[in-house]
């Protein structure tokens, strides 16, 4: 049995996927078993994964028709055998020591999650780094149960950041949804990894690259939409049925609100009166339920999802207000610079 299991989701990566796998290959931590599960790829991808298997005897490859990301990665859950496991995204790439020392972490502190800071990477028009830090050096270095760290629970999703224990996965049946495509799909799955460890621990520094110029878009597709939405009815059910734990529904409602909110200001404007009305439904049934917690919101950020489960029309007002009054901002200070040279 292995280390680790390093699970690699491939779809028409060309580009970035040796650079990738080779990544992995240089692991300081060598026990490793990379599961490359290519989705139906219709590049050169194949070809490159085939290329570095024939040289990497712990490379394993699974190939399948396209089934969207949420089915390649448990595809992988499936096929692991490792003691933890971990993913790694085939347009990112990692440092030579990620996974040696998220292991060490992990095995030393008896872990069921350790996970690590990353940068977003830009490879165009030089490669250029720059930090982000999901969680500053005052919560790490210390073993901690998520219900007593809850601010875990809205970190970026960034599975690729983590490394799991693998019975934890199995015993508690965690997969991710099967959507098409890629959007969303590690929500649902990051609020239940949270849900299920009693022991997690944090890296400060950073050990992945997250590239920020291979982005494709789902903000005009209507059912990508909705993806979204899915992902928090899943999370839902999850705390209601599975673990029976609806002192986690606060939770999934804040989480809930702040991505409505991202998603209403990207999407087409032909949805977003139609995205709207679903979040209003769902906050005023939240409301009514009393399964919100109001000390997890700010004053504005309350009056905002009350006025969003009263009206949803009154909501997109306000947005377009708020909107409107930046741009306004933004031009008389343009034209202040511009008087002053």
């Amino acid at each position: 049995m292995p280390a680790v299991s390093i699970i690699v989701p491939v779809y028409n990566v060309e580009k970035y996927l040796d650079e990738c796998l080779t990544s992995i290959e240089a692991q300081s931590l060598h026990d490793l078993e990379i599961i490359v599960v290519n989705d139906g790829s219709t590049d050169s991808s194949p070809e490159i994964i085939k290329q570095h298997a024939c040289r990497d005897n712990r490379i394993r490859v699974i190939d399948k028709p396209n089934g969207g990301y949420g089915h390649t990665i448990n595809r992988g859950l499936e096929a692991a055998t490792g003691d933890y496991v971990g993913i790694v995204e085939s347009d990112d790439f990692v440092e030579p020591t990620m996974f040696e020392t998220l292991y060490e972490r992990a095995t030393r502190d008896d872990l069921d999650i350790a996970r690590v800071n990353y940068w977003y990477y830009w490879s165009k028009p030089e490669p250029r780094n720059e930090f982000f830090e999901a969680y500053f050096k005052d919560v790490c270095d210390r073993v901690f149960n998520p219900r007593d760290l809850v601010q875990c629970f809205y970190f970026p999703p960034a599975l690729w950041a983590m490394l799991v224990r693998r019975s934890m996965i199995e015993d508690h049946g965690l997969r991710l949804l099967e959507t098409p495509g890629a959007s969303f799909q590690d929500t649902a799955f990051s609020f239940k990894l949270w849900s299920c460890a009693n022991r997690a621990e944090l890296i400060h520094e950073p050990y992945l690259h997250y590239r920020q110029d291979n982005e494709g878009s789902s903000i005009n597709n209507r059912k990508k939409v909705y993806y979204v939405c899915e992902e928090y009815t899943e999370a839902e059910r999850f705390a209601r049925e599975d673990i029976k734990d609806t002192s986690l529904l606060p939770i999934v409602n804040r989480r809930r609100f702040d991505a409505y909110l991202w998603n209403l200001q990207r999407i087409d404007d032909s949805l977003r009166m139609e995205f709207a009305e679903r979040g209003s439904r769902e906050f005023a049934h939240a409301l009514a339920e009393k399964e919100v917690d109001r000390s997890q919101f700010t004053a504005a950020e309350w009056n905002r999802l009350q006025l969003w489960a009263g009206s949803a029309k009154q909501l997109l007002s306000d947005l377009d207000r708020e909107q409107h009054s930046l741009a306004f901002k933004l031009k008389s200070r343009l034209r202040k610079l511009m008087k002053r040279g």
